[in-house]
């Protein structure tokens, strides 16, 4: 049952990740609709953010309250309720009301899913569910496209994505009371490593466990550098390449391909090769990515340098988040990781509109510079939090 189970889990992250694509591949018609410069898109982007580092703070109370499987049912009816309304908007008003309940319908959810599949579940699970969120994000750039290449609207876009996550509704309805039940005989469990760091962390807040500020900065960068090429890509392409907005749209959807197939791929790498390997792995192949976009070359390696990133942006997220437990131990770990995906949504929340600001002030060419800086900085952090956990390590042999 737990196997099948997790077929009710993945298609949860497929309902996540559908509507993260939209705002991005859809913008470069939007805001002529709305007369909003383009630097617009960054204050929606911070208003859905906000709404979800303000739920993931708050995921450790509210899951304990109503558990994972009743603040997933809830995120996916607030969800389809606010992509719906972004599709009747008749104003930027009403958009950025909109964006508040999207924001907060995903923060506990994500936190919740993340820390149910890293107690619950070995690495691999980890790294498909996450393919699933990336199948959502690639499938959302697609149906937009569908809408904004011919006669119909980017608000018909909007309103298939509402009508897929209602359908979702009903079958979390159905399947809401065996959540617990899972929980509790799992014969997938496993926490490797984890039950190590219980006594060690057993006595220590949260915040103060060694390294967990470093994982929090690293998932800030992350986000940043995937939120960004998610809500800037299209424009960058539309307006640097000289790409039609339909193709942009396209070209993003290959990006989040990229992440998708390189989760599938992880999936059965984790059962040969370390997460701490993968993560690096993938943080110098994303920074590759963002160096051949600044080179000077004919369109079809920026679609390459998509690609890249993507790829290589695959194994980061999956990997740290089911290390949590591992390195900071089970006790902690829900708390922690809602602080890490807070942390991860303040980078889409800030780092993303910082860019717009940028391109609308000085040029929008400088997108593949400040994606590279971004990933440098996910790196450098990253490499400093194994230094860290390496060091507690070697302090209790």
């Amino acid at each position: 049952m737990a196997t099948y189970f997790l077929i009710v889990i993945y298609l949860a992250f497929i309902s996540l990740g559908l509507p993260d694509s939209l705002l991005g591949s859809a913008w470069p018609l939007m805001r002529l609709d709305f007369a909003a410069p383009l630097e617009t898109a960054g204050l929606l982007f911070m208003v859905i953010s906000a709404g979800t580092i303000l739920s993931s703070l708050a995921s450790g109370a509210v899951l304990k309250r109503l558990g994972t499987g009743r603040v997933t049912l809830i995120s996916c009816i607030m969800t389809a309720g606010a992509l719906a309304g972004i599709a009747y908007s008749p104003s930027l008003l009403w958009l950025i009301l909109c964006a508040i309940p999207l924001g907060l319908g995903a923060g506990s959810v994500d936190a919740g899913l993340n820390n149910y599949v890293a107690a619950n579940y070995k690495a691999h699970h980890m790294s498909w569910l996450h393919c699933f969120w990336g199948v959502g994000a690639t499938l959302g750039p697609i149906i937009m496209a569908q809408f904004i290449s011919g006669e119909n609207h980017w608000r018909w876009g909007y309103l298939t994505v509402s009508g897929i996550q209602l359908l979702l509704v009903v079958v979390l309805a159905l399947t809401l009371p065996l959540w617990k039940r899972i929980e509790e005989n799992n014969p997938h469990k496993s926490n490797e490593g984890a039950e190590e760091q219980e006594q060690s962390f057993d006595t220590v807040k949260p915040l103060r466990i060694k390294g967990v500020k470093w994982a929090m900065f690293t998932f800030f960068f992350f986000c940043g550098v995937e939120a960004t090429v998610n809500l800037w890509g299209s424009s960058f392409l539309v307006n640097m390449k000289d790409l039609p907005p339909a193709t942009a749209a396209q070209w993003v959807s290959l990006y989040f391909g990229g992440i998708t197939v390189g989760r599938l791929v992880t999936g059965f790498i984790t059962f040969k090769v370390s997460n701490r390997m993968l993560i690096r792995a993938g943080q110098w192949t994303a920074l590759a990515g963002a160096l051949l976009l600044l080179l000077p070359l004919p369109s079809a390696f920026s679609l390459a340098g998509f690609i890249i990133i993507g790829l290589g942006l695959a194994p980061i997220f999956p990997c740290m988040l089911h290390e949590t437990p591992v390195r900071f131990g089970k006790k902690h770990s829900q708390s922690i990781m809602g602080y890490q995906m807070a942390m991860a949504y303040t980078g889409t929340c800030l780092l993303p509109p910082l860019f717009g600001f940028l391109a609308s002030n000085i040029t929008i060419a400088m997108f593949p510079l400040y994606v590279a800086v971004l990933a440098a900085a996910m790196l450098l952090f990253s490499e400093q939090l194994n230094s860290i956990v390496r060091r507690v390590h070697n302090d209790r042999l």
